[in-house]
């Protein structure tokens, strides 16, 4: 029986109600958690009116890299009962909480956590960090970055925040809170913010530690879909400190594609593997460079090992960025490229991996098998 003859009378005629509606959507899957868009609750307030129909429909991210695939879908599933030209559809997005999120746990007003690491330096982490951060927030989703590089800050300087300074509210009788700084529509905090641009930071461990742990409890973040935390480079006490103290929805490998990148970055996988904290993926950063004058493409550093490794690892493989001067440019002078450049190529790939990124985290939310684990080290 096809989907227009089961809601029709004996008239022929189609019988318009909220149940007929949602039945017809019913049809239609979300490809990545294959389920149907009703049962995983995407569709709110159905409205018929005479022979028109209008609803809501909820994506789990502002960045859906299928959202115009699902309208269109949806919008036909339900004209097929109610007319073509006769249906509405609202397409707005509720970015899911974390699953494996713990009562009372710190960053309580945080959705979700994602650490952006890498094996060693050089590779790019904090470029990658940046403009993920921002074109998430383009996206309309809220966003913050948490420089956790304690001992080489380099965020004030990609936002042009080299000399600002947070300030701080009472947040209890004998409690401050600082604020974060805002830029491109982000809240961002670094120990850049807290000592001279030219002070080298001399800290053993604990203390690096210590100030990390400062910045996600006496920091006041608000409500924020994700905090993306641009680590430093390695596998060392931050990390550790990190995923002892917040259950971290997932990480973000950089990486390039010479061979010594990629063995680190393995290294980088290993770790989050052991902690039990979700790979989301890998980013292959330096993947090519094109020539301005010829528009010829080099590989200079070869290319496909960031693919590679995210096969052997059986990880999401993210996208691949270019080497390109507007990126580097953009970083110099506080600007990231996803903001100054939007319609840029490079601009475009940061797109495409943060939309891959936010599709992980999705898919997380909706898996049952991430449960809570104890982390002990």
């Amino acid at each position: 029986m096809g989907l227009l003859s089961k809601f029709s009378g004996s008239n022929g005629k189609t019988s318009l109600t909220e149940s007929s509606v949602l039945e017809a959507l019913r049809t239609v899957n979300d490809p990545d958690l294959h389920r149907d868009i009703v049962s995983l609750g995407m569709i709110r307030d159905v409205r018929i009116e005479g022979g028109n129909v209008s609803f809501t429909f909820e994506l789990t991210t502002p960045s859906c890299p299928v959202r115009d695939t699902l309208e269109r879908q949806a919008q036909q599933a339900v004209e097929l009962i109610a007319g073509e030209g006769n249906v509405k559809v609202n397409m707005t997005a509720k970015i899911p909480q974390a699953p494996h999120k713990q009562q009372g746990e710190v960053l309580s007003g945080v959705k979700n956590t994602i650490a952006v690491a890498s094996g060693k330096g050089g590779v790019g982490k904090s470029t990658v960090a940046a403009n993920l951060a921002v074109q998430l927030a383009r996206d309309g989703a809220k966003v913050g970055l948490l420089d956790a590089d304690i001992y080489g800050p380099s965020i004030p300087l990609m936002f042009g925040l080299e000399n600002a300074k947070p300030s701080a509210r009472q947040a209890g009788e004998n409690k401050v809170k600082m604020i974060p700084l805002e830029a491109e529509g982000i809240k961002i905090m670094s120990i850049g913010f807290l000592v001279d641009p030219d002070t080298a930071v001399v800290w053993r461990g604990p203390m690096a530690s210590g100030a990390l742990k400062q910045f996600m409890t006496d920091v006041d973040w608000g409500e924020l879909d994700y905090l993306i935390f641009d680590l430093p480079p390695g596998t060392g006490d931050i990390q550790l400190t990190l995923v002892q103290s917040i259950s971290l929805t997932g990480a973000v490998i950089v990486t390039t594609p010479q061979d010594v990148a990629l063995a680190d970055a393995r290294k980088g996988i290993r770790m989050f593997e052991k902690v039990h904290v979700p790979v989301l993926g890998i980013v292959e950063n330096m993947s090519y460079f094109i020539c301005s004058h010829c528009g010829e493409r080099e590989e200079i550093f070869a290319h496909g090992g960031g693919r590679k490794a995210a096969d052997n690892f059986e990880v999401p493989f993210l996208g691949e960025l270019p080497l390109v001067t507007a990126v580097r440019v953009g970083g110099d002078t506080g600007h990231p490229i996803v903001s100054s450049e939007p319609n840029s190529p490079a601009a475009k790939a940061f797109e495409t991996i943060a939309c891959e990124m936010a599709r992980q985290i999705s898919i997380l939310a909706y898996s049952p098998q991430h449960a809570p684990v104890q982390i002990e080290l």
